[in-house]
Order: structure tokens, then C-alpha cells, then sequence
């Protein structure tokens, strides 16, 4: 049995993106942002978050290849 995280990873990031990409929007034009030279920060780390959590799903999502060590030819899911 192998450990696979992708998909706990994939969601983890998933769910803090649009949290925090949700909280950049309904934050924006307010004064939280004087300090950071007006860039709502939360908004661009809140959408790269939300990237890479979709990344890690659709690799965790795909079908699983098998590889024949003797001859290396790759078959399907096998159940």
C-alpha cells in the first residue's frame, strides 16, 4: 500500500484559496491594505493557493497507470 496526499493536500489548498481569495474581495478598498502600498495581497496569494489545490486534485483524480516491470508495457487500472 502506497500513501497518496495528494488529495488531502489538494483539498486543504483548495478550501484555504477560496477562503482567503473570498476574504481579499470582501476586504478590498478597505485600510487593511495602507500598509502593503495598496495591494490586496490576499486576493493574489488567495488565487495561487486555489491553483495549485486544483493541481493536486486533478493529479490525485486521474486514472492510476499500472507498469509491468518484465516486458514495460503500461496497462490500464486493474482492479
Amino acid at each position: 500500500m502506497r500513501l497518496d496526499i495528494r488529495m488531502p493536500v489538494g483539498l486543504l489548498f483548495t478550501f484555504l484559496g477560496v477562503l482567503l481569495t473570498v476574504f481579499g474581495f470582501i476586504t478590498k478598498g478597505s485600510e487593511l491594505y495602507r500598509h502593503s502600498l495598496n495591494i490586496n495581497i490576499n486576493i493574489y496569494s488567495g488565487i495561487g493557493l486555489l491553483v495549485f489545490g486544483v493541481i493536486m486534485l486533478s493529479l490525485a483524480l486521474r486514472p492510476k497507470v499500472k507498469v509491468d516491470k518484465e516486458s514495460k508495457v503500461f496497462h490500464g487500472k486493474e482492479e
